[in-house]
């Protein structure tokens, strides 16, 4: 059930490391989010934002396979997604590209529902006795 915990933060940690290409110009913003980015300043938030995501990424990667730290990557994970599916759900009215953000975040959702679902009564025993 090991495999099952680090599949699950494998695959959030995918959803969160797509939007990191969104650092490298405006115009992949635009691809990603289906906005114009060519506000400077917006520019500089969303790409750091990318940025952000990445860090969240390559950390959920990592606790995939270092039990010690999958607690923690299920918590930064579930603040990450459940923020971003309220908030979404909250302000509607969003485009294609933001509704398959919001798709991702619910597979996303999903697989840490599975994984802490499995690290609590399965596989690491580090709650057990």
């Amino acid at each position: 059930m090991k495999h099952l915990i680090s599949a699950m933060l494998v695959i959030v940690a995918i959803i969160h490391l797509l939007p990191l290409s969104g650092v490298l110009s405006s115009e992949r913003l635009t691809a990603l989010y289906g906005l114009n980015f060519n506000e400077p300043n917006l520019a500089i938030l969303m790409r750091h934002r990318a940025v952000l995501f990445g860090i969240l990424g390559v950390f959920l990667l990592f606790a995939a396979f270092h039990p010690s730290l999958q607690l923690a990557a299920f918590i930064m994970g579930f603040v990450s997604v459940t923020s971003f599916l309220w908030l979404a759900w909250s302000v509607g009215d969003y485009n294609a590209q933001v509704a398959r953000v919001f798709v991702a975040d619910i597979v996303a959702l999903v697989c840490l529902v599975v994984g802490l679902g499995a690290y609590f009564f399965i596989g690491t025993g580090e709650l057990k006795g």
